[in-house]
């Protein structure tokens, strides 16, 4: 069986692949990693780990397992349990490797050590990117050209080229110089039409909210006369109907033990799953009127399942699944 295959399957699409009665592979993230003084950008990833506290089943691997080898669920639980007994055989005297995943051997306390490969990234969002140089851009390019000689112009015709600005401002026209006249009025009549506007409209601002504080002042003030008032008799009766709070509707799932029709019947069989270690519950009592004895009751639907398995596949003991709305 190429179990660990599965488990590197699943690590693509579940954060934490248990194997059972082994150990558990966890995924966790690593964010974008960006390198100033080298330039190297590393894009998001997803790193595995291994603990080996988490042993429990959590039926992901065994479905996975039964949909894989078109087994059912028990067939697929003893495949895994043969090959986990296969790993701890081999890793007292060698190491055990996963393709893809990483490589376990124990210490000298006998725990186990797990190194990841890292050669995987196991995020679909950012699969098959990898680390690559960013080059910087130069907007401003240096220039290192030397600066090229002035050359002066020399006058061969000996020319006299010396002008005066009276010489130059004689020949301005006229009409040059009323348009700049009239350009400058038309502004300054343009500003002082904006700014005037803006004063009467901040004026008449405050003249408003002076009067409607003065209205405001004067009503307050204010009395009313409305007059004698006569006497009116109402007769009122009382309904001593009491209406009784309903409890809010709340999903509950439960893996129900039995149903019994009597009251001291179902007391026992609660009690003796309490001594077994189980959080027995009663749930709602049936159309029928029988009273439901529950291994658990829950509000997570995964927890209830979970509970559901481990009673029905590892317990071989009678069990149903039971949503309550």
């Amino acid at each position: 069986m190429q179990l660990q295959k599965y488990i590197k399957e699943l690590l693509f699409r579940h954060e934490c692949v248990t194997v059972p009665n082994f150990g558990a592979f966890l995924t966790h993230t690593i964010n974008v990693l960006i390198q100033p003084e080298t330039g190297v950008f590393t894009p998001p990833r997803k790193d595995v780990s291994f603990n080996n506290l988490l042993k429990s089943n959590d039926g992901i691997l065994a479905h996975y397992v039964a949909k894989k080898e078109n087994v059912s669920y028990e067939k697929a639980l003893r495949k895994i349990e043969k090959e986990v007994i296969i790993w701890k055989q081999r890793l007292h005297t060698q190491y055990l490797t996963f393709a893809g995943i990483g490589e376990m051997r124990l210490n000298q306390q006998k725990k186990i050590i797990f190194s990841p490969f890292g050669a995987i990234n196991f995020d679909l969002s950012t699969f098959g990117l990898s680390s690559f140089i960013r080059k910087s851009i130069f907007t401003n390019p240096i220039n290192t050209e030397e600066p090229k000689p002035i050359t002066i112009m020399e006058n061969e015709n000996k020319d006299n080229l010396i002008f005066t600005p009276e010489e130059n401002e004689n020949k301005r026209s006229p009409i040059m110089r009323y348009a700049i006249i009239g350009l400058i009025g038309v502004s300054l009549i343009g500003v002082a039409y904006y700014f005037g506007n803006q004063y009467i409209a901040d004026e008449k601002a405050k003249a408003t909210e002076m009067a409607q504080k003065k209205i405001k002042s004067n009503v307050q003030k204010a009395t009313f006369d409305l007059g004698a008032l006569s006497k009116l008799d109402l007769t009122l009766e009382a309904n001593t109907e009491v209406i009784e709070d309903t409890p809010l509707a709340e999903t509950f799932y439960s893996v129900i033990a039995g149903s019994y029709r009597s009251m001291e019947n179902a007391e026992k069989k609660l009690a003796q799953l309490k001594a077994e270690g189980f959080d027995a519950a009663f749930t709602e009592v049936n159309p029928e009127g029988l009273h439901r004895v529950a291994f658990g009751r829950f509000i997570s639907k995964r927890e209830a399942l979970n509970l559901y398995n481990y009673i029905r596949y590892a317990l071989k003991e009678e069990a149903w699944y039971l949503e309550e709305y």
